[in-house]
């Protein structure tokens, strides 16, 4: 496409062709030949032909961000305030380039002034920073970035002119996209030009194609179109990008199944030697083995892993944006990662290590969804992991018994696999998506089961606060001096209501001094929360309205003020006082 004029011939028009006084064909036969079909100014062959003879200038955009232009060589940068470097080849761009995908952060200046070529071939000199941005945004919003880069005319090419009584008018030979861009651009809208064929196309990977009209034209310079986008990366470029970050899955196609869920927000670390692992937190990591190539049909990435058959395949590389890699597979495949340079590599998670937090507490349950729908009558349960594979869950009265271990999901994610035949709400094989010192979090992928977990050791009987709060509270009884939800009062819900709060997590609620519920209450402190005091009553009546994980917002000896924020954005409150 850059050819550089040798010669040019360019005889003058002898006529103007005239306007057509009705619509045309794109291809408008001329004297009923089909080898002189004409093609009109504003037609979509005449476009595809000004892009495919634009200059070319995506060559340096890792440099101006512009395909729209190119910076004449020499000029000179630098990158991240380092030593100035002298641009003076494609060798030279090509080195940029790997230095930024191996970079988080790489800051590229331009040392001004410098000349560029347009897209027209013509050039000027650029004295700022703000100029080339300035001419980049005309670019972009004139939509003149849309070359067609992969694909060259064949010259010298025979054009001819016709007048609206098909009688030809002018003759011009062009010898290089210069001129061909030129007179193309110079036509009226419903001026009408042959090509003399048969003409020859030649490739970016060199092979050419023999062009007989210009149906066939206006296909190849389409198709070519098409496959530009995918020829502008290398092996080089793309394996710099893999190794200089961890890489974070956010989008998995396999077979037009859409599996993202599954491995959403997973981490992938590529290394040196080949091998590749994914996981990290939310996943058991798996080792697999990764290799890339250019091919005539672009740059492709080979992932394999025994036991990971929607990562395993051959995938062709069609988009490499700044921070972000898509890959693709012809029948429904496809993978987005992003790159994740603030993020640890993924390592090895020991199921020992999971095991052994499990069983050194209690651990209390902030929430249980199973289908979407909340598990309410779960809210402040305990579970205690035993070393021998038991599990209890409690509400310090009744205690329901089962198995536990930890493995692998059936979906290869690190898992905690319980098993409770009195209590489905929890038997289920949780895969881990959250790990802490204080919290556990599991989630089953595409099933909208969840499971919260609160770590609770030694009853907190080391947290000052929580006791003190326990103690005031077991000094009742108490009455509901407040219940609110928004700004509707319901506190007459609750009147003549007696809560007596007591040892082994049990409350008590009379009415009239005859009991007529009982409930759990515990007090234990959030990591992320703060204090907190549960209160789950297993009853259809108006007690159920106050189960919930509340929030201690204040306590003296004589009132105790919590409040809550309700999924649906309602704001709750709940005060107790001392009758």
């Amino acid at each position: 496409m850059k050819s550089f004029v040798k010669k040019i011939v360019y005889v003058a028009f002898i006529g103007i062709v005239s306007l057509f006084s009705s619509c045309q064909d794109e291809f408008e036969d001329v004297n009923g030949g089909n080898e002189e079909q004409t093609i009109q100014a504003n037609s979509a062959t005449a476009s595809l032909i000004e892009k495919t003879t634009a200059f070319d200038g995506s060559y340096d955009d890792v440099v101006d961000e512009s395909s729209c232009f190119a910076i004449n060589f020499p000029y000179t940068v630098s990158i991240n305030g380092a030593a100035a470097i002298t641009i003076t080849s494609m060798e030279d761009l090509q080195s940029i380039k790997v230095t930024l995908a191996g970079l988080d952060n790489g800051a590229l200046e331009i040392s001004f002034p410098v000349t560029i070529t347009l897209s027209n071939h013509s050039e000027i000199v650029v004295e700022n920073q703000e100029q080339l941005l300035e001419l980049a945004g005309e670019c972009v919003e004139s939509s003149v970035e849309d070359h067609i880069k992969c694909i060259d005319f064949v010259y010298p090419i025979a054009l001819f002119t016709f007048n609206v009584d098909n009688q030809m008018t002018g003759e011009v030979v062009v010898e290089s996209d210069l001129q061909m861009r030129r007179f193309f651009s110079e036509l009226e809208d419903d001026q009408l030009v042959s090509i003399s064929f048969p003409i020859t196309l030649k490739k970016s990977d060199g092979s050419e194609i023999i062009v007989e009209n210009n149906e066939d034209l206006h296909m190849a310079l389409s198709i070519a179109g098409n496959e530009c986008d995918r020829n502008a990366l290398n092996k080089e470029i793309l394996d710099a990008f893999l190794l200089a970050c961890q890489l974070e899955v956010r989008e998995v196609l396999r077979e037009n199944l859409d599996s993202t869920d599954q491995y959403f927000e997973s981490i992938m670390t590529f290394s040196q030697d080949g091998t590749v692992v994914i996981g990290g937190g939310v996943s058991a990591p798996l080792t697999g083995t990764w290799t890339s190539q250019s091919t005539n049909n672009g740059v492709q990435l080979t992932l394999e892993f025994s036991a990971l058959v929607d990562f395993s395949m051959t995938w062709d590389v069609y988009e490499l944006e700044p921070g972000v890699i898509k890959l693709y597979k012809d029948g429904g495949n496809r993978i987005i990662l992003k790159k994740r340079c603030d993020v640890d590599p993924v390592e090895e998670i020991d199921p020992n290590t999971l095991r052994a937090i499990l069983n050194e507490c209690e651990w209390v349950i902030k929430k249980v969804k199973n289908d979407g729908e909340e598990v309410r009558r779960l809210l402040g349960y305990g579970f205690q992991f035993m070393a021998d594979g038991t599990v209890t869950l409690s509400n310090g009265v009744e205690v329901s018994e089962g198995t536990w271990e930890i493995g692998l999901s059936s979906q290869l994610q690190l898992a905690l696999m319980i098993t409770m035949g009195t209590e489905p709400g929890v038997s289920f094989e949780w895969p881990l998506r959250e790990l802490t010192d204080t919290r556990l979090k599991f989630e089953v992928p595409g099933t909208d089961h969840e499971m919260t977990l609160l770590r609770v050791c030694n009853d907190n009987a080391d947290d000052g606060d929580v006791v003190e709060i326990r103690n005031i509270a077991m000094d009742g009884p108490w009455n509901i001096a407040l219940y609110k939800e928004a700004e509707v009062d319901l506190t007459t819900s609750f009147a003549g209501m007696d809560f007596d709060f007591s040892s082994m997590y049990q409350v008590e609620v009379s009415l009239n001094q005859d009991p007529i519920e009982t409930g759990l209450w515990r007090v234990v402190r959030d990591s992320e929360e703060g204090l907190k005091c549960y209160l789950n009553f297993e009853t259809d009546g108006d007690l159920l309205e106050l189960t919930d994980d509340w929030k201690v917002v204040s306590i003296t000896s004589t009132r105790i003020e919590l409040k809550d924020d309700s999924e649906e954005g309602n704001l709750k409150t709940l005060v107790f006082e001392k009758p």
